[in-house]
């Protein structure tokens, strides 16, 4: 074996994970109708990203469609501001999509990569439901923008936004304030929208949690 690819062999086996990585995403699904779903989702992959482990609620439109249909898209995006709309379930615009390669499904014609894959096992025995997929198709549109602290701090945020009913009114607001020093220090127009858009989401939820008898 050529040296340098002995060392390449020897790098990977060394950073093979010892646990589960989820990477976070967006997923679109088609709904009942014929339109899509747009969902933010963190599957469980494999290293070579050729099968997801989905763990949607049952409660969720996710779960149901892709029971119904048995397949689905899941894309590698920056863009933060869709992840932080699809995240409170107000999508507006609808992004533009394109219809996908090898299932009837759409692709978000502004991701940086996507993955069509198909279910092949759902397990339902629990409320967080796990289904397995296989990825049967692999596309590229661009270029991923690359690592920026805004963009990490405005998705912490949207996940934030989705456990809001777990934490106190205090731990949330810590949290926020954590975050927003990375969008204040290294945010651009689209992150500093997408982040102030979750602070007023997620302040008009504990108001109401607050007055709520």
């Amino acid at each position: 074996m050529v040296e340098g690819l002995r060392f390449e062999s020897d790098l990977a086996s060394s950073l093979k994970p010892e646990r589960p990585v989820i990477v976070e995403g967006i997923c679109t699904t088609r709904n009942a109708d014929g339109t899509f779903n747009v969902a933010p989702m963190g599957p469980i992959v494999d290293p070579s990203l050729t099968s997801f482990l989905f763990r949607p609620f049952q409660s969720s439109t996710t779960f149901a469609n892709l029971q119904a249909t048995g397949c689905g898209v899941f894309h590698i995006t920056d863009d933060v501001q869709l992840i932080a709309q699809a995240a409170v379930g107000k999508v507006d615009p609808r992004p533009e999509m394109f219809a996908a390669h090898s299932i009837d499904g759409a692709v978000l014609a502004d991701c940086c990569r996507w993955y069509e894959f198909r279910v092949t096992s759902v397990d339902a025995s629990a409320s967080r439901t796990e289904i397995q997929t296989e990825v049967v198709h692999v596309g590229r549109v661009r270029d991923f923008f690359g690592f920026n602290r805004a963009k990490h701090a405005v998705l912490e945020a949207a996940i934030l936004a989705t456990r809001l009913h777990l934490l106190t009114p205090d731990d949330v607001n810590a949290q926020l304030e954590r975050l927003k020093v990375m969008v204040e220090k290294t945010a651009g127009p689209k992150e500093q929208a997408a982040f102030e858009f979750l602070q007023q989401r997620i302040a008009g939820v504990l108001s109401q949690a607050s007055v709520s008898p």
